[in-house]
Parts: C-alpha cells; sequence; structure tokens
C-alpha cells in the first residue's frame, strides 16, 4: 500500500527554458497550422507532458508526467495573461 507521496527532484532551470519553449510552440502551431483556441490548452499540456518525461524528468515517469501538467498550465497561463493585458491595453 502506498503511504508515501513520491518525491519530485526538480530543477527550478526546467522551468525556465521549458515554459518559453511551449509557449513559442504554441504560437507557431496556432499560426501555421491554424489551430483553434480551444484546442490550444491540450496542445500545451501535450509538449509539456513530452518535455517533461522524455528530458527533465527522464528517470521518473511520476515526475514527468506530474511536472509536465504543470510546465503545460503554466505556458498557456502565460498565453492568457499576456493576451488579457493585451486587450487591456488596447481598451485604455
Amino acid at each position: 500500500m502506498l503511504t508515501e507521496f513520491p518525491v519530485i527532484h526538480t530543477n527550478i532551470w526546467d522551468a525556465f527554458w521549458a515554459i518559453p519553449i511551449i509557449v513559442v510552440a504554441i504560437i507557431l502551431i496556432k499560426v501555421f497550422f491554424k489551430l483553434r483556441s480551444s484546442w490550444l490548452s491540450t496542445v500545451a499540456v501535450v509538449i509539456g507532458l513530452a518535455i517533461s518525461i522524455f528530458i527533465s524528468h527522464s528517470g521518473n515517469l511520476s515526475a514527468g508526467i506530474f511536472m509536465g501538467f504543470f510546465y503545460g498550465g503554466a505556458a498557456m497561463g502565460a498565453i492568457y495573461s499576456m493576451k488579457n493585458s493585451f486587450r487591456a491595453y488596447r481598451e485604455s
């Protein structure tokens, strides 16, 4: 029986390069493949999972899955934040 949470060792530098890469990839995918906005979050999480599982946490699958959702979510949060800030700037 599992009685303890797994220890996930992550490095802050992983987030500093993974999140901007996901943001750029999402913008490029949206421009070149005409992806609807409703699919952006799903694609961001898939890219985040791929980066986290295969690069950042390649030796620990549970850590890769756990952190991949955070990378994708953080990238989408950054995109929506920039979008709302730009809209607010344009309206003022």
